[in-house]
């Protein structure tokens, strides 16, 4: 199967990294170098993977509850809703809030969440990252090679949190994919209120500005 360039990167952004246990996430998370937990995650993520990806290439809810189980606890969903929403955060009762953080994965999950099954070994290059003493964000660069095109710069965007080593953004070819949301969103929140943008995320739809495989498919 080809996948656009934003297919396979957002593979990554929901499998590449952070296939661990959320308890011994933490610990390790914060132990290791960032690159490190990204690059024996993957090779978790396609142990599982492997156990049985034909199941997971014909049930998306497996794909759900795999991702629910190993991946969410890994990515700080409320801090990248956070800077989707940007001032407009501060407005948002807490009901919306939640209901955001919750809609802006579940787009994420139901735009991308099958190209997880497609995730094989050759498909990812971790370069190392070093993280200086005390230093509490980094940036980890990584390739996702694309069935027969060019491999895709992917860089992770990553904090330390009290639960270890979270990822808050990622950018694809140099497009960030929280900054393209908050972008996309802005205007209409302005115009229409946030539900607009909730009911907007909740249908799957994600900004027009995001990378395009060659042709203009998504």
């Amino acid at each position: 199967m080809r996948l656009s360039s934003f297919r396979v990167a957002a593979a990554a952004f929901l499998a590449a990294g952070w296939l661990l246990q959320a308890a011994p996430a933490a610990a390790q998370g914060a132990t290791e170098q960032p690159s490190q937990v990204i690059e024996s995650s993957a090779n978790a993520l396609l142990n599982a993977l492997d156990v049985n990806r034909q199941a997971y290439q014909h049930d998306p809810a497996k794909v759900e509850a795999l991702v629910d189980q190993y991946i969410l606890p890994h990515l700080d969903t409320e801090f990248s809703a956070q800077l989707v929403l940007g001032r407009y955060w501060r407005t948002a009762t807490p009901q919306q809030r939640q209901r955001f953080i919750n809609a802006f994965y579940h787009s994420m999950l139901n735009n991308y969440g099958t190209a997880i099954v497609q995730f094989t070994s050759n498909m990812l290059k971790v370069f190392p990252t070093r993280v200086s003493s005390g230093e509490d964000n980094v940036v980890v660069r990584t390739q996702m090679q694309r069935g027969g095109g060019a491999p895709v710069a992917v860089d992770y965007y990553m904090h330390m949190t009290p639960q270890g080593w979270k990822v808050w953004d990622v950018h694809i070819d140099g497009v960030s994919y929280v900054m393209s949301y908050r972008q996309d969103f802005g205007s209409q929140i302005a115009q229409q209120g946030i539900d607009a943008v909730i009911n907007r995320l909740e249908r799957g739809e994600k900004p027009s500005q995001l990378p395009k495989a060659p042709g203009g498919a998504s």
